[in-house]
């Protein structure tokens, strides 16, 4: 089973819990935004808006918010951050609780929540390391992963159920909620101020600073190289759509398949942080990123060669345990690899890695779709994952001699 000994640590123990109570919440408000968008225009064009709307925000202030985070209080930027998001929530909600029916409106709130979304996601990954010892790293970035991947499950079906039963604006609210509780549990860490005592304000020479310091890094660097292989080559959640309908027989307006294969990656990716016990007894955590990504590429190709929409989601719940795996590693080698003084600025890079990699594979899969069709865009991205993993792995052998830190 998952190795909880971080929750014995009372300071992780509350930064998880805020994770927990906001995994569901935010996953309503993901929901909930685009089919706003859809009920004020009717427009699918308007709610692939949505992506862009969010995308550039993640892109600017995840950068910039990692840059800040090495300068600043982490505990600090955690509570403005969060409050942040809060009010953009009670923002949301009142807008469709008044029924004001503004698109604009909608996608700005979107955006400025994004925002504030970039800036606390990478505060929160570099505050781990400070509260949780190196050996149980690992641990603790499987139980956080786990709780996301809860929410990314059990939100969307939560958000379906309510919806006809609170109301659309009622979602909105539940999550303002949730962020006040989770606000709450943040306020209670101890102060992180930067080791070397100087707090100070965060340029643009900063973020280049960070950028500076990954190429140097061959491990950081193989690492980010290694995830933006597996995300832009091998995820292939655009083509759900077209397969659910043209492969699995979902009827045109959508059905049970569109809704599996959603569901599959997160469900796999659950079950492996569920039973995740053993990640901390791993050593060679390069060596472990590079085979978990190289079977993510192996269940995409099984993916796509399917001509059972039940093997479908069996290949892609596989390929959501390997991604998980190699989530955790590549988190924990993130936390020792770095410096305290530059772990804001690489959990910066993470986000937008973790943000922009799946939005450039929507892009890719779909052209690729359109000229070979799905099963062959699906299948040739999980053999380029493999083939590039091992290029990559070749040119950086540094990453795959890559061992845990002792003490």
């Amino acid at each position: 089973m998952a190795d909880t000994r971080p929750l014995r640590i009372p300071a992780f123990r509350r930064l998880w819990a805020s994770t927990a109570v906001t995994g569901i919440g935010s996953q309503l408000t993901a929901v909930a935004v685009p089919k706003q968008v859809f009920d004020i225009t009717g427009s699918s064009a308007y709610v692939g808006l949505t992506g862009i709307v969010a995308l550039v925000p993640l892109l600017v202030f995840g950068l910039w918010g990692g840059a800040i985070a090495d300068t600043v209080d982490r505990r600090k930027l955690l509570l403005v951050s969060n409050a942040g998001v809060a009010v953009i929530s009670a923002l949301l909600w009142l807008q469709a609780f008044l029924g004001i029916n503004s698109v604009w409106l909608v996608l700005a709130l979107l955006g400025l929540n994004q925002a504030f979304y970039a800036v606390n996601m990478p505060t929160r990954g570099a505050v781990i390391a400070r509260l949780v010892p190196v050996e149980l790293l690992p641990s603790a970035s499987a139980l956080g992963s786990t709780v996301m991947a809860f929410g990314a499950v059990f939100g969307p079906m939560a958000a379906g159920s309510l919806m006809p039963v609170l109301g659309l604006s009622t979602l909105y609210l539940i999550d303002t909620f949730a962020l006040l509780a989770a606000l709450y549990a943040v306020w209670r860490l101890p102060p992180l101020p930067p080791l070397s005592g100087q707090v100070r304000r965060a340029g643009l020479r900063d973020v280049f600073d960070g950028f500076r310091y990954m190429a140097t890094q061959k491990v950081l660097l193989a690492s980010f190289i290694l995830d933006v292989i597996a995300m832009v080559a091998g995820m292939p959640r655009a083509l759900f759509p077209e397969m659910a309908e043209r492969t699995f027989g979902d009827p045109h307006g959508g059905g049970l398949a569109l809704g599996w294969l959603f569901a599959a990656i997160p469900v796999g990716s659950m079950v492996i942080g569920l039973f995740s016990g053993w990640v901390s007894r791993v050593k060679r955590q390069g060596v472990a990123v590079a085979v978990a990504i190289c079977a993510w590429g192996a269940s995409v190709i099984g993916f796509g060669l399917a001509d059972s929409l039940w093997l479908a989601v069996v290949f892609l719940a596989l390929g959501g345990a390997s991604d998980m795996v190699s989530a955790v590693y590549r988190t924990a080698i993130l936390q020792t690899a770095a410096t305290d003084e530059m772990r804001g600025r690489m959990q910066g890079a993470f986000t937008v890695v973790v943000a922009g990699g799946p939005r450039l594979a929507d892009l890719t899969h779909g052209w690729a779709a359109a000229g070979v069709g799905t099963a062959a865009a699906a299948t040739g991205g999980g053999v380029l994952v493999i083939v590039l993993v091992i290029v990559a792995v070749i040119l950086l052998p540094a990453f795959w001699r890559y061992r845990v830190p002792v003490g």
